[in-house]
This record gives C-alpha cells, structure tokens and sequence, in this order.
C-alpha cells in the first residue's frame, strides 16, 4: 500500500485542510504515515502569510525534498503559498512533482495516482471555484483525542490592506449551521470533550448565507450537545464583538471565558490606513464590557508593529494602550510588504525600527503576562492533562489557554494521569506565561 506522509504548516484552518485531504487519501486507498522517512508521497500544505511564514514553507519543501533520494517517489505542494505563486514555484523548484489550489485539496488523491501512471509536474488550479468542506467528507484528525477544529467558513471579506489572505482564500463562505452541528456531534461521540471553532472571521460567520451574524446562534446549538465540555471560538473582530456575543459566553456552561480578538493597533490614523473597522474608543469600550462582565475572563490578541508609515508617536500610544488593556495574551508580528496589497504601496518603515518595535512590545507583554498569570495564584481549576513532563509533573491547560498558542499548566501529581483526563488543579506559582499547580484529590 502507498504511504503518504503530511507536513502541515501555518494556521490551525490549514491543519484543517490538511486533515480532510488525509481523509481524502485513506478513502482512495492510501496509508497515512508520520514518519517521513517511511513514506512514499510526502504533501506539503504551505502557509503564505507573511515573509517568515513562506520561507518557512520553502526551507520545508527543500527538507523534504531530501526524502526523494530515499523512499519517497514524489512531493506534492498544496496550500497558500502555492495558491499564491501557482505560476513560479514549479518553474523555481524543480524538486517538486506537483501543485495543488487551496480549492483542489479534494483531487490529491487523483494527483497522486496520475503521478504514479507517469505524469510529471502536474498543476491543479480553478480559481473559480469554491471548496468549503462539509461532514460528509472523510476526515483524519491530527490533534490529540479530546479536542478538534471545526472551521465554520473559508475564505475572508475584510480586505485588510496588509492582509493577502482575501487574494488567496477567496469570498467569506460560510457553512450551514446544520453541518456545523452534524460535525460536532459526531466528533462528540467519537470522544472529543473541546470543539474549537475557526475560520478567517468567526464573528462574520452567517452573513453570506443568513443575512445576519449567526455565531451566538451556533454557540447555542452547539451547547446542546451533551457530551462536549468546552467549546472556544477563535478570530473574532472586535467591530462585530456586541453585547449579545458577550453574554451567549457569559451565560454558557460550555463556551469557555476566553476572548481571541485580532485588535492589530489602536491608532485611528492606521486603523483607518489597515482599513479596520474599529477605532481605539471602540476597542476600549470593548475590552471594558468583557472584563466588567465576568468574574474571570482571558482576552488574547494579536498586535501587528511598523505598518508603513507608523510614527514613533503611534507606536508610543501602542504601548500605552497594551499597558492600560493588560491583554492576557499576545501575539506580535512586525509588517511584511505583501505583493497585491494596497499598504505594500504605502511608504515603508525601516526594518530595524520594525525589529525594535516590535521588541518592545514583547517586552511590555512579558510583564503584564506574568501579573496577570499572579492573579491566578491559589485559585482552583478544572484542567485537561495532555502529555506526561518528568517525574510526578503533567502537562495541561485549563479553559483560559488555547492549545499551540498559550501557556501551560504544570501540574503534579503523584497519581498517574492520562492524556485527555480532566482534573481539578490548585495553582502554586505563576511564571511570565505558565502556572504551577497541584492535582486536588
């Protein structure tokens, strides 16, 4: 039997895509492997984001490409950075053998075969269509057995100026509610207790297709499911978090406390510039109702530094807001020059200054996370239990960290605890982005 091996890179929506081609390819037949030195195709589904998320993808490609001078035949590219640069990347790497759309992933296994019949360098785009997968489509989830992805639409409207995602993915589409729901109940009953819901904007989520937003509705619907514990929603923009979003999470059992809001920068000038929808009394006031609405919440966001001509002055009202909103979590990224967009013509800022901005502000971060996670101090926690650490420490997170993304909890426990167990954990001490705590028997 053919064994195909899979790298997935970048987002968890690609891990997503990456899932339901392995599902494609164990339904033609094929056997999915980890080991790429035991495979005979190995896909790799790229990420094209910004410049270090593509070279990323490129450095992965030439890695894998080694594997060909061993057992593998041949190594197919799929994914945004092909999407992106359908017409030179064949031509400029010579070591791959095919190329997939982000549209296409459900031919692979087509691909794969006509590979192995003789063809070469084959290329497989339709930009004019749309692939938004259902639950009717075979999937392989690559996550651990008690929590999964569910990406409740494709593709993105918002036409940040910075962002080429829009020029990739396509139109915001989203999936029927219906579909959402079927998914989760089946993920459910095959064990996982944390459905994580994604897509490039889950807030727009309905809008395309019910003329309104429907995410607090999803949320309602799928809190009936009895077997789930937890239920998080990710990307959601501020502009679109109302008041009735914040109290679907705040009178829910199941949608956890935890707020993931892509604020960028709070300048109205370069708000305006990024061609966001927000402003920096809006997002105050934002941040102000989720705090002043639960008795403990996490917000995390992402901050993006040296969009083309930031000030120093702007940068400085930056900072002062991170310091006044205490983020739970942060995420920085300094500007990367995206071909196609509009800030790409707009006068650049020096990457050194790039560089120190964004220093700066991990710095700032670094010791607001550390007081925050001090707050926790004493506290008790239901946590789920992912990995074994060394001696008598487990490895967890509790409903304020999402996985790949935050901290940990370090916990210990003398008894032996298995992955996917959930426990009830008293916090010890508390780091810059991890906490310590002990299992309560």
């Amino acid at each position: 039997m053919v064994k195909i091996g899979f790298v997935s890179l970048g987002c968890n929506k690609n891990l997503v895509d990456s899932e339901i081609m392995m599902g494609a390819c164990v339904e033609a037949g094929f056997e999915i492997t980890s080991n790429a030195e035991d495979a005979d195709v190995i896909v790799v589904n790229t990420c094209g984001f910004i410049n270090d998320a593509k070279q990323e993808s490129i450095d992965t490609i030439l890695d894998m490409a080694e594997y060909k001078n061993k057992k593998c035949k041949f190594l197919i590219v799929t994914g945004c950075l092909t999407q992106r640069y359908k017409d030179e990347i064949l031509e400029q790497m010579p070591e791959i053998d095919a190329i997939l759309g982000v549209k296409e992933m459900l031919k692979l296994p087509d691909v794969i075969k006509d590979l192995y019949e003789g063809k070469q360098r084959i290329k497989v785009f339709n930009d004019a269509s749309s692939f938004v997968y259902s639950s009717s489509m075979p999937r392989v989830i690559a996550t651990p057995s008690y929590y999964a992805y569910i990406k409740i639409a494709e593709g993105c409207n918002n036409r940040c100026s910075y962002c080429s995602i829009p020029l990739i993915r396509g139109k915001y589409t989203s999936r029927p509610i219906e579909d959402i729901v079927r998914e989760a109940k089946e993920l459910a009953e095959r064990g996982y207790k944390e459905i994580i819901l994604t897509a490039q904007d889950t807030t727009k989520y309905g809008t395309d297709i019910y003329g309104k937003k429907m995410l607090p509705a999803l949320l309602e619907e799928l809190e009936k499911i009895e077997k789930i514990k937890w239920i998080r929603f990710l990307y959601s923009y501020p502009e679109d978090l109302d008041e009735n979003f914040v109290n679907v999470v705040k009178f829910s059992s199941k949608v956890v406390n935890y707020f993931d809001i892509p604020v960028q920068h709070v300048n109205d000038r370069i708000l305006k510039l990024m061609n966001r929808k927000s402003t920096k009394e809006s997002i105050r006031r934002l941040i102000e109702k989720i705090r002043e609405s639960f008795d403990e919440v996490v917000i995390r966001t992402t901050i993006l530094v040296g969009f083309p001509t930031e000030t120093d002055e702007e940068f400085e009202e930056l900072c002062s807001f991170l310091k006044w909103a205490e983020f739970d979590r942060l995420g920085a990224f300094m500007y990367s020059q995206e071909e196609g967009t509009l800030a790409s013509q707009l006068p650049q800022v020096d990457e050194d200054i790039k560089q120190r901005r964004y220093e700066k502000v991990l710095n700032i971060q670094r010791k607001i996370s550390k007081k925050q996670n001090r707050k926790r101090i004493g506290k008790e926690y239901e946590v789920v239990i992912e990995a074994k650490d060394r001696n008598n420490f487990y490895i967890g997170r509790s409903q304020f960290e999402a996985p790949e993304v935050d901290g940990k909890v370090l916990v210990f426990s003398k008894n032996r605890l298995t992955a996917g167990q959930f426990v009830k954990v008293k916090i010890l001490d508390a780091f810059e982005y991890d906490l310590v705590g002990e299992i309560i028997l």
